[in-house]
């Protein structure tokens, strides 16, 4: 818990130090707000997500697929993003190994939420993908919800 407060501070501290206090379009305003997405994201996939694709994103055995080098990640954002949001029934084929166990929907989450969960899967366990932005999250979100 120290090592997120002391992290949030340090970025208060390098909003304060460059002037742009975490929302300017420059790329130190742009870092910053990763910075915060990255925290925040954290502390969401801890709580929803950690219980079955594990803290590190290993997944669980043959229930739960890994995050964690998962091909499925790679140029599929739309896609994660409307899981995240609408959950999934069915199967789904992870680093070629086939899972089939339901995955519910987060309805409560809000698009900034989803920005910063997907933003931190995007970011961990050796991805360097950056910032997926909200206004990016609620364009994909119109898409998904009008296939359902």
């Amino acid at each position: 818990m120290s090592r997120i407060k002391l992290g949030f501070g340090i970025l208060i501290l390098l909003a304060a130090c460059t002037g742009q206090g975490g929302g300017g379009q420059s790329e130190g305003g742009q870092k910053v707000k990763l910075e915060q997405y990255l925290v925040e994201g954290q502390q969401l996939y801890l709580q929803y997500c950690s219980a079955c694709h594990q803290r590190e994103g290993q997944g669980l055995a043959q229930l739960y697929p890994p995050l964690s080098n998962a091909d499925y990640l790679d140029d599929n954002v739309e896609g994660v993003v409307c899981i995240v949001k609408n959950g999934l029934q069915g199967p789904i084929v992870v680093n070629g190994v086939e899972y089939n166990q339901a995955m519910p929907a987060n309805p409560t989450l809000t698009p900034l939420e989803i920005a910063e969960i997907v933003t931190y899967v995007y970011n961990s366990w050796g991805r360097e993908r950056g910032l997926v932005p909200v206004t990016e999250v609620e364009k994909i979100l119109k898409t998904c919800n009008a296939g359902d």
